[in-house]
C-alpha cells in the first residue's frame, strides 16, 4: 500500500526567542534562517553496564539526555531604521551577553504544519558573523538546551 506521506520543506521551520524583559509574555521571531541542524543527542552521556554476564554484548544505560539547535542565515536590518532583526538583536545584545544563572533564556521552534511548539530552556552561543566581496553578511547562533523539553499550543497572534 502506497503511503501518502511527503516531505517538509526546511523553510517552512520558524524559530522565536522569548524577550523575558517583555512586561507580559513576548516572542520575537528569528528571522533571516537559511539553515538549521537539531542535534537530539547532542550532550548525552551513558553508563556502560556490560558486565561477565553480558556474553561478551556490550550494554549501556543513559544517564543524560541533552540537545542543541544551530540555526545560521543571513544578518538582517530594517530598511528604514537600519536596526538589527528584533530576533536576532535579542540573541547578539541580550541573551549572549548574560552569565551565571541569568545566562539561561527560552526559545521555541516548530514546522509551519505543526500545531504545537517546542519550547526549551537553554542558553545560547553566538556564532561567526562575516562573508566576502559578493555576500550578504552571515548570521548564527547556537542554542543548547537546559532540561527536558516543552510543549505549547499555537494561538493565533
Amino acid at each position: 500500500m502506497a503511503s501518502n506521506g511527503r516531505p517538509i520543506d526546511a523553510r517552512g521551520w520558524l524559530f522565536e526567542v522569548e524577550d523575558i524583559d517583555a512586561g507580559t509574555e513576548t516572542w520575537l521571531p528569528i528571522a533571516g534562517i537559511t539553515t538549521f541542524t537539531h542535534s537530539p543527542g547532542e550532550n548525552e552521556e551513558t553508563a556502560d553496564t556490560t558486565a561477565f554476564d553480558s556474553d561478551g554484548h556490550y550494554e549501556q544505560d543513559v544517564m543524560q539526555r541533552g540537545a542543541s539547535l544551530e540555526i545560521e542565515g543571513q544578518y538582517r536590518i530594517d530598511k528604514t531604521t537600519k536596526a538589527q532583526d528584533p530576533g536576532q538583536a535579542y540573541v547578539d545584545h541580550e541573551w549572549a551577553q548574560r552569565l551565571g544563572v541569568d545566562s539561561r533564556n527560552r526559545v521555541r521552534w516548530r514546522h509551519n504544519t505543526q500545531t504545537q511548539w517546542v519550547v526549551w530552556d537553554a542558553t545560547v552561543t553566538p556564532g561567526e558573523q562575516g562573508g566576502g566581496t559578493n555576500d550578504k553578511t552571515s548570521w548564527s547562533a547556537t542554542v543548547t538546551r537546559c532540561g527536558a523539553p516543552t510543549t505549547a499550543e499555537v494561538t493565533a497572534p
